[in-house]
């Protein structure tokens, strides 16, 4: 049964078509994961299921009664509001309920009526029947299973970073109990246990989901249907990921296959006509003149873009590029972390690792001063140069268009030097003219990634960069940085990315100064 009917969906911005005549449902109890490269529309299929964009035509349609929860990462949240009553808002109507039967209770004690009793007790019995009394505990259940337990339950979500806000909208989310979830990226900014703890609520949600996410592991272990957005069309897969992907490989040989048989047809006709257009077989030359003009051709197979990165060198011969020693960092005068102490020498590569939230974009930010230490100091070689990539998508002019804001940065390239880079980096000439806030945020994560190769360093300090980022411009970045031949400190999320790229993985919740093995190489988590 189609709890969601889209048919002949059709959605472009600009010069760009996302998708054409588009078809799919999704049936009551599929668990969906939704693929494609950065900028092919993922977010913006979202959007126009939930109503929050209108498509250009096409019908949207779901079934009369259904309940969405949708991980919506800008939802306004009033200023003030805590943890703890962001996510009570998750029952809101329940405790409307609660409020008025109490209300009932003082009523009667006024004035005694039976009628306002019963209207109590029913009110008591529907409370009951939703578990409303064990509101707190389920609460708690889900702040401990997605580590929102060292945020604070009275912390003000307006002073929260992106990721654990967006933490805590999952969280509601799951709360809410709804008929289909919608989630886009929802593994961005978890640890691995928290996302485990994710798998296993998706595994049991009795409900249905359509989950976007770059993570493949993650989508092999909860999906039995896939969603495929590639050069305008949407596809479904039956079966999990690794099923999908295999059937849409074999797909897309027997179609190269067709178009190879064709254009060899195609160029044997052409070579006979051209051979034959006078003499005894010209009339021959002619049929098949007219042939060729009735052939229904098949459309050159559509290539990925792929996106490549080099970040420029800046020599130098030092030999500890980094110091940090018994580093306090923090805010108002309160630590996060014990104080910390380690080395960075010449052409290493470290990763960060620890919980989200415990502190290690403080510490990149305080090394680079950026924030002003508690206690303790940190210092880099003198001819150290560095990259510093932010995790944020914040911008100071988002209505500006990247091609715009890097001519105001580089005034003396040519827009063809710039178009380049940007292309070279994974985005098109449709999305370097489109405004910063309606690319996504893997062609945001692009562009800041295209300006940090017009700085030549010696030191690259990324945090979280692979937020966002497809399979594919992921693995390029990877490549980028272990070819670089300088310094990087990489804090990510994705344990795998560490892999075969950084000297050593330092836990900073361990990085204190009883720690003795600070400078041997660290357990992944």
């Amino acid at each position: 049964m189609a709890l969601l009917d889209v048919k002949n969906l059709t959605m472009s911005f600009a010069d760009k078509t996302l998708y054409k005549h588009a078809n799919f449902t999704l049936n009551k109890g599929e668990h969906m994961g939704v693929v494609g490269q950065n900028g092919v529309g993922k977010s913006t299929l979202i959007k126009l299921i939930t109503g929050a964009e209108l498509p250009l035509t096409g019908q949207i349609k779901w079934q009369k009664g259904v309940k969405i929860g949708y991980l919506d990462q800008y939802v306004n949240i009033p200023k003030g509001m805590t943890l703890m009553k962001f996510l009570h808002t998750a029952y809101s109507k329940l405790y409307d309920m609660n409020d008025h039967m109490n209300q009932l209770y003082k009523d009667y004690a006024k004035h005694p009526d039976n009628k306002l009793m019963v209207q109590a007790g029913r009110i008591q019995e529907t409370l009951e029947a939703h578990h409303f009394y064990d509101i707190e505990t389920k609460i708690n259940e889900v702040i401990t299973g997605l580590g929102l337990d060292d945020i604070g339950k009275n912390q003000e979500v307006s002073k929260m970073s992106g990721g654990q806000r967006s933490k805590i909208i999952l969280a509601k989310v799951i709360l809410e109990k709804p008929n289909v979830i919608l989630l886009d990226e929802p593994t961005n900014y978890l640890d691995v246990a928290h996302v485990d703890w994710l798998i296993d609520y998706l595994n049991n949600f009795s409900g249905t989901f359509m989950v976007i996410s770059h993570d493949y592991d993650f989508l092999e272990k909860i999906t039995n249907c896939i969603l495929n957005i590639a050069f305008g069309h949407i596809k479904k897969y039956r079966g999990d990921f690794k099923k999908a992907m295999r059937q849409k490989t074999a797909e897309e040989k027997f179609y190269k296959k067709a178009y190879d048989k064709q254009q060899v047809k195609i160029a044997k006709a052409k070579t006979f006509i051209r051979k034959n257009r006078a003499g005894s077989n010209a009339k021959m030359a002619k049929s098949r003149e007219k042939m060729l003009g009735k052939i229904h051709k098949v459309a050159k197979p559509s290539k990925d873009i792929h996106a490549s990165f080099n970040f420029p060198y800046y020599d130098t011969g030092s030999q500890n590029a980094l110091s940090v020693k018994k580093l306090s960092v923090g805010y108002d005068g309160k630590p996060l972390l014990s104080p910390v102490t380690f080395t960075v020498t010449t052409d290493e590569k470290i990763g960060l690792k620890g919980f989200n939230g415990v502190g290690k974009s403080t510490l990149i930010k305080t090394i680079l001063g950026m924030i002003p230490a508690i206690s303790g100091h940190s210092k880099f070689s003198p001819s150290a140069k560095v990259n510093y990539f932010s995790q944020d998508l914040v911008w100071p002019h988002p209505e500006e268009t990247p091609l715009h804001m890097m001519e105001g940065k580089f005034p003396n390239l040519t827009q063809k030097v710039l178009r380049t880079k940007l292309a070279k980096c994974g985005l098109d000439s449709a999305n370097a003219m489109k405004p910063m806030q309606e690319l996504s945020g893997g062609e945001q994560t692009k562009v800041k990634l295209s300006l940090m190769e017009f700085k030549p360093s010696n030191f690259l300090i990324m945090d979280e960069p692979t937020n966002h980022l497809d399979a594919e411009t992921r693995a390029s970045l990877k490549a980028a940085i272990k070819n670089f031949p300088g310094n990087a400190i990489i804090v990510s999320h994705e344990v795998g990315f560490y892999d075969g790229l950084c000297d050593r993985v330092l836990n900073v919740e361990k990085l204190s100064l009883q720690n003795p093995d600070l400078h041997k190489p660290s357990e992944h988590a």
